[in-house]
């Protein structure tokens, strides 16, 4: 069996080791008070070095940071489509990719309240540097995942078979449920389309049968629906930043960009568990070729993503804006369009001469989703 060490989570065995350094760490006091704000420092530490297994770490702390986010952040928690998981079966959840740690943390929530295993989750290598990030990444049922970059095109695509072997492992020998995102990285103008080249990663563990290659992972595609975007404002400063060149992250932005998604409003948010890809829909491109039928897979990932979508007021609101008129004005009130331009009005603490692309890349963020569904 291939060894799988330099990407997979811990296991049970390593947890001991792990919850000692988590528990010494210098974030640790602050972690802890927010996750726990009535309880003494030193008892968490002490319930955290007592961890045996990565149950043992969910169930106690990431159970309870779900429960935080949703209780100081949220107006109302939801999620349908539970008819499409079988108790039984694993699957490989296919996510549109909004929030970089709540779109796979709240789905495992979701899990744990119906009684089902969580999943596997992936990380990118990028937010996966050593220390406290790992150990609590690797905790959480995380594994690592190497994006393509300027890097050798050979090494990436050892890479890349090395993740579809260890997910294939997962799913079909393990019978472990993966968590992964619809394409590398989060989306940042609310236009969620699946990357072909996921669906490709996917097959390249049997590239000898394309079908079987995708119906033994049991592909569910998950759609998830935020009312307040997570990290909007940042994100279309990045976007508006990216128009003439590539963009250069600063220090510490994933980091912002993670507690910024943790504790920031959201308002309603939804996920629907959509009908999985079934081997009777993939036979139906069977006569295609590879590159097409990675494109047909992944337009149908998208095709159950955005018909899932759940929209709030915002997402026509934003519409009717971004092209001056009022075709949505039944879906929002007169207060509500108010709030959300009060909201965007904090674009304007942003130094630029072009204040109206800037608006225009933040209106699509919330308006994509209304031309997609």
């Amino acid at each position: 069996m291939e060894n799988f060490d330099d990407i997979r989570p811990y296991y049970d065995s390593e947890i001991p080791a792990a919850m000692s350094r988590i528990a010494v760490s210098e974030a640790f006091p602050l972690i802890s008070t927010w996750i726990y704000p009535n309880r003494n420092l030193e008892e968490i530490r002490e319930m955290v070095r007592g961890f045996k297994k990565i149950q043992d770490f969910q169930f106690e702390v990431m159970v309870q940071v779900n429960r935080q986010v949703i209780e100081r952040t949220m107006t109302d928690f939801s999620y349908s489509g539970l008819e499409n998981i079988a108790v039984d079966k694993p699957y490989l959840y296919v996510s549109n990719h909004r929030d970089i740690m709540l779109d796979a943390s709240l789905l495992q929530y979701i899990l744990f309240k119906l009684g089902r295993d969580t999943s596997e989750i992936t990380f990118g290598a990028n937010l996966m540097s050593p220390g406290l990030v790992t150990d609590i990444g690797k905790s959480n049922k995380m594994f690592r995942v190497e994006r393509a970059g300027s890097g050798n095109i050979r090494d990436f695509y050892v890479k890349s078979k090395h993740l579809s072997d260890y997910i294939r492992h997962a799913v079909v020998d393990l019978q472990h449920s993966v968590w992964i995102a619809q394409r590398n990285g989060r989306t940042k103008d609310g236009n969620d389309k699946t990357d072909q080249g996921i669906i490709k990663m996917f097959g390249m563990s049997l590239p000898e049968d394309k079908i079987k290659g995708l119906s033994d992972l049991h592909i569910l595609p998950v759609s998830i629906s935020y009312e307040w975007e997570s990290c909007d404002i940042l994100k279309a400063i990045e976007l508006y930043e990216s128009r003439h060149g590539k963009y250069i992250k600063k220090p510490g932005e994933d980091l912002t960009s993670i507690l910024t998604g943790i504790t920031q409003p959201k308002g309603k948010v939804h996920i629907a568990f959509c009908k999985e890809i079934t081997e009777v829909e993939l036979r139906k491109y069977e006569n295609c070729t590879c590159n097409e039928f990675h494109k047909k897979v992944a337009q149908l990932l998208d095709e159950r993503i955005h018909a899932a979508y759940v929209l709030t007021p915002n997402n026509y609101i934003a519409h009717d804006l971004r092209y001056g008129q009022t075709k949505y004005v039944e879906y929002y009130t007169e207060e509500q369009k108010q709030i959300f331009l009060n909201y965007m009005s904090q674009l304007e603490k942003y130094d630029t001469a072009e204040t109206d692309v800037l608006r225009d890349i933040f209106l699509g963020i919330y308006a994509n989703p209304v031309d997609n569904k």
